[in-house]
């Protein structure tokens, strides 16, 4: 693996404020399949206060990650789902899945090996 310089701006440092965080990645995740409203994202990740939810989708449309399509209805209708460069993110989930699993095994083999 290639060593980087820790900077103000490295690939790193730029990953962790894009997607860093207890909730970034998860709301990511949950727009992986649809489009979602608010109250249906919610439903999905129920430990998140709504005012935490709104301000997480609020910095993942800025960021361009997420964009928010608003249909100009009574009562308003307003769904997120993925830019491009939010699917980009993808893959990283899906390898932070993949360590939390080999973490999860490995604990199991040392507490059942008595290590």
């Amino acid at each position: 693996m290639k060593s980087i310089r820790i900077t103000a701006r490295c690939p790193i440092r730029t990953t962790l404020e894009l997607v860093g965080g207890k909730w970034k990645l998860l709301i990511l995740f949950q727009l992986v399949e649809t489009p979602l409203r608010l109250s249906e994202m919610k439903k999905k990740i129920p430990e998140i206060s709504e005012k935490m939810l709104i301000q997480e989708l609020k910095t993942l449309v800025e960021s361009g990650l997420a964009v928010r399509r608003n249909f100009g209805e009574v009562p308003p209708r307003v769904e997120y789902s993925l830019t491009e460069m939010g699917r980009a993110v993808l893959p990283l989930i899906e390898e932070m899945r993949n360590f939390a699993g080999r973490y999860e095994e490995n604990l199991l083999k040392q507490r059942t090996s008595g290590t």
